[in-house]
């Protein structure tokens, strides 16, 4: 038994060693994790990489710059569908628009120029390609004076207004050199005549209509005076008119005057314009003159530009007898003063008319053979007739100039006349937009930059968003769907902003790749039973731009809906937490349009890089490979699952050893 006994000294000796070894092990692991913590570990350095690929600002798979590749598609994500491209015939197809559906229709009144949309089976559901050789426009203000050919490939412009210094071919490229068929001496000159009696320079006219636009040089040059101008034409024999005016990067519509009302509220602009836009204004009893009054708002102008003006020394030129533009004039006149608008400027080919500002007190006077419409809504105008009478406009409060409008409450709100729209709800509009706008700005460092000039809101509620990243560099057509609950176009234009009313189970009114950033908030959720919502991405991917953006934001369940089926699109996508975090069920799905061409053998062109020139100016493609970038997101992905097995294993070695030795 005395034997067996442990000597003291030895039980000290092991627990001295005991407390050596506990000791060594934590300096041990203490060491291990300062090592790793420093970064030189190889395991650290794997866990900087992919924090820094997954941080949740930063999307390293989506490329919002142009560089013209088709990258790979994430197999994870399944798509129910890929959608096939249409036929190269169909690069420039506008739906409702539709040249050989127009010709069935009457021509009086211009019917057969007016929106007639595909019926269900008649719809294209395929993906509308690029012209061969289509190349990002030009950044702004570049845009403006340069249109590459490619993008618009037709000339007829530059043979049948070669006199009136529309367009111009050079090279590869269309020259604009600013003129029109009033202002053969360009843009700038006209509208600096026009400003010794419009006051463009102190923030009182800020939206403006062009009607007949051409292709927009007008509404082009008027940004340089802080003007945004709503410009819209026919699709008609002036080929491609509206399409160069968005690939200049000026707003603009396929429209017409013609049996329905313009897609705009009432009081809506603060001057409006005609220059020779062949628009016969004393037809139907003078109807669409009452159709310029209605958008017109109080106190706003109406310049008119061309024939009848100044018939005695131009009916020759214009081929039409004296009798008739002396008729044509008086009618106007005669029109003019019935609408309560006073002449105020007469010289040469122009005149410019003033609506008065109490115009609705002007009517009411006695012995005034005015003409006023019965109507409930002013501003519900969608697919209704146009009429021969003139729209009453409430009195409304003093509308400050822009800018200081674009954040104080409009008149609408503040005289209670949008239900449901208070003065706090708009200023908390206001914060909420902020915000949001904040996060797509970290998500996509482009916004604000010249790489996106036309923008769209989809669903643009009270137009905040449009107010957040209001710049001269870049617009936004603001649409107000017409199956929203609340009316907020008027509101929209009281902020100096644009927009339109639009229904999205429709074909919009403008060509293919007319887009380059689209927003969209709560659209899918919007018309949820409603009607197809392949219809409405296929639409928004026909007027989006080749490597073009698209932010939207709806609930987690709709937007899985849509990522399945952009994923069938060539889009690549990335869904996001809202900006509350993860547990709200908004999210944000961020996706790019990859670059792709049609030719015609009906195969898909990719398009790697290549440069264009401006004359002497070349403009080289950034670097960069979508096939690349995805292989660097790959071996990401690999990573990830790699560290996750690397940190379960050292943790429950580290604990185990521990447990071991105590």
């Amino acid at each position: 038994m005395r034997g067996s006994r442990m000597n003291p000294g030895d039980r000290r000796t092991r627990s001295t060693m005991s407390i050596v070894i506990v000791m060594s092990l934590c300096c041990f692991f203490y060491i291990l994790g300062a090592w790793q913590k420093s970064g030189t570990g190889r395991g650290d350095s794997i866990a900087l990489r992919v924090t820094k690929e997954t941080d949740c600002t930063i999307l390293p798979n989506l490329h919002f710059e142009t560089h013209h590749s088709l990258g790979g598609v994430n197999p994870l994500v399944m798509t129910d569908k890929v959608f096939e491209p249409c036929h190269i015939r169909y690069s420039d197809y506008t739906p409702c628009q539709d040249q050989n559906r127009a010709m069935t229709f009457p021509r009086e009144n211009m019917n057969y120029r007016e929106r007639h949309c595909p019926a269900e089976t008649e719809k294209l559901r395929c993906l509308i390609p690029a012209p061969k050789g289509y190349v990002t426009p030009f950044p702004w203000p570049k845009s403006r004076d340069c249109v590459p050919y490619a993008n618009a490939p037709y000339k007829n412009l530059t043979v049948e207004k070669a006199v009136q210094n529309w367009v111009q071919f050079e090279g590869d490229v269309f020259r604009f050199p600013g003129g029109g068929t009033m202002f053969p001496n360009g843009a700038n000159a006209y509208i600096d005549e026009l400003a010794s009696v419009i006051p463009f320079t102190d923030g009182t006219i800020r939206t403006a209509l062009d009607t007949g636009c051409g292709v927009a040089s007008w509404g082009a040059y008027l940004m340089d005076r802080n003007v945004l101008t709503m410009s819209f034409a026919p699709r008609d024999s002036h080929e491609a008119q509206v399409q160069f005016a968005l690939e200049r990067g000026v707003p603009a519509v396929i429209g017409v005057l013609g049996t329905i009302k313009l897609p705009y509220p009432s009081g809506s602009f603060d001057m409006a314009h005609c220059s020779r836009c062949l628009i016969s204004w004393k037809s139907n009893d003078a109807m669409y003159m009452f159709e310029v009054d209605r958008v017109l708002r109080p106190g706003g102008y109406w310049i008119l530009s061309g024939p009848p003006i100044n018939w005695k020394s131009n009916h020759q030129a214009w081929k039409r007898s004296q009798e008739d533009l002396e008729a044509e004039q008086n009618v106007i006149e005669k029109i003019a003063e019935m609408l309560c608008w006073d002449k105020i400027h007469e010289k040469g080919d122009t005149v410019i008319w003033r609506k008065k500002a109490d115009s609705n007190e002007c009517h009411n006077k006695d012995g005034r053979p005015s003409k006023m419409c019965k109507i409930q809504d002013a501003d519900d105008v969608w697919y209704k007739k146009m009429e021969g009478c003139i729209t009453p406009f409430p009195e409304e409060a003093q509308l400050r100039k822009f800018p200081e409008r674009l954040f104080a409450a409009p008149p609408r709100i503040l005289q209670g006349r949008t239900p449901g729209v208070t003065e706090e709800i708009f200023e908390e509009d206001n914060k909420l937009w902020k915000k949001y706008v904040s996060t797509y700005k970290r998500i996509n460092k482009l916004i604000g930059s010249s790489r996106y000039r036309n923008i769209m809101d989809m669903n643009a509620g009270l137009g905040s968003f449009a107010a957040i990243i209001d710049s001269p560099i870049s617009w936004v057509v603001n649409v107000v769907p017409t199956i929203s609950e609340k009316n907020t176009l008027g509101i929209i234009y009281e902020r100096g902003l644009i927009g339109i009313y639009h229904d999205w189970c429709e074909a919009f009114s403008t060509y293919p790749r007319t887009y380059d950033l689209i927003h969209a908030n709560g659209l899918f959720s919007l018309y949820q039973n409603k009607c197809n919502m392949e219809d409405i991405l296929l639409e928004m991917d026909r007027i989006l731009r080749p490597e073009g953006a698209v932010i939207l934001r709806d609930n987690v369940e709709v937007l899985n809906k849509v990522r399945r089926t952009v994923m069938g699109m060539r889009w690549k996508s990335k869904l996001l937490d809202h900006e509350d975090g993860p547990h709200i069920p908004e999210k944000i799905l961020v996706s790019v349009k990859k670059y792709w061409v049609g030719n015609e053998e009906e195969n898909i062109v990719l398009f790697d890089g290549g440069a264009r020139t401006c004359r002497s100016e070349q403009w080289a493609l950034p670097p960069g490979s979508g096939a690349r970038e995805n292989e660097r997101s790959g071996d990401t992905d690999k990573l990830i699952v790699l560290l996750r097995k690397k940190i379960n294993v050292k943790i429950t070695l580290n604990l185990y050893s521990l447990r071991f030795i105590m």
